[in-house]
């Protein structure tokens, strides 16, 4: 049925879609239609209002992610931008062994993607690795990772046939546990600088995304995001009275 007219603010909607496409609208004046391979970030800040109208394609399906990504105070009354990511001006780069990379946001061997100047410098790439290969990627410590299986299977753990599990504190190996991630899994890391994913036999396609924390009080209701409660009582009441939209 989709999403008509509904308001957003203090955050970022990242619309990535594999199949089908999304059509979109919003109160900047944008219109488009979001294809197979192509992008929507859009920034609410201080306030948008737009609606998302999925259409399958000929078979009827339709595939995607929508990410929510929040602002921080300091930028969550910012003016609200949109950017339209076509297919073809994110880069792909193949690697040896058959792996890609599909760089969203952020940079892999110098290769930087489309969407840049974004608050919380956030990574965002679609990877595929072939049957029993690897991917190591380094990541900066103290950012958030988690990596979503969108096919197939993988190990996501740095020991190979093993995962790990903790207790009080201690994290211990348990061999008796098959650490293959299969599709529609999410892996949120701890901290670190690195990870490594192993391919399991069908190979692994997978969305890795990071970004600073902000490590601020969330309030949260609807398709609204903010520090307090009085924070958000403010937003509904200008949605009501008509007085929402802040930008020309």
């Amino acid at each position: 049925m989709g999403f008509p007219w509904h308001p957003h603010r203090g955050i970022e909607t990242i619309t990535y879609v594999l199949q089908g496409k999304v059509r979109h609208e919003d109160s900047l004046g944008n219109k488009g239609v979001i294809r197979p391979g192509e992008l929507q970030w859009m920034t609410a800040g201080s306030g948008i209002i737009h609606q998302e109208m999925p259409e399958g394609d000929k078979n009827g399906i339709l595939w995607g992610f929508q990410l929510w990504a929040n602002l921080p105070a300091s930028h969550k009354m910012m003016n609200p931008r949109y950017q339209e990511i076509k297919s073809n001006i994110v880069p792909e780069l193949f690697m040896e062994k058959g792996l890609k990379i599909r760089i969203i946001c952020g940079e892999v061997n110098g290769i930087e993607g489309p969407v840049r100047e974004i608050i919380t410098r956030p990574e965002y790439l679609d990877v595929t690795v072939p049957p029993a290969e690897k991917f190591f990627h380094r990541t900066v410590p103290g950012y958030a990772v988690f990596a979503y299986v969108v096919e197939g299977s993988g190990n996501f753990d740095r020991e190979k046939d093993t995962c790990t599990f903790e207790v009080e504190g201690e994290r211990y190996l348990d061999p008796a546990v098959d650490c293959m991630i299969e599709k529609e899994n999410l892996v949120f890391y701890g901290d670190g600088d690195s990870i490594e994913v192993t391919a399991g036999e069908r190979g692994v396609r997978f969305l890795l995304v990071a970004g600073k924390p902000i490590g601020e009080p969330v309030a949260w209701y609807g398709p609204i995001v903010m520090n307090t409660q009085a924070e958000l009582k403010t937003a509904f009441e200008e949605y009501r009275k008509g007085t929402f939209i802040k930008h020309p």
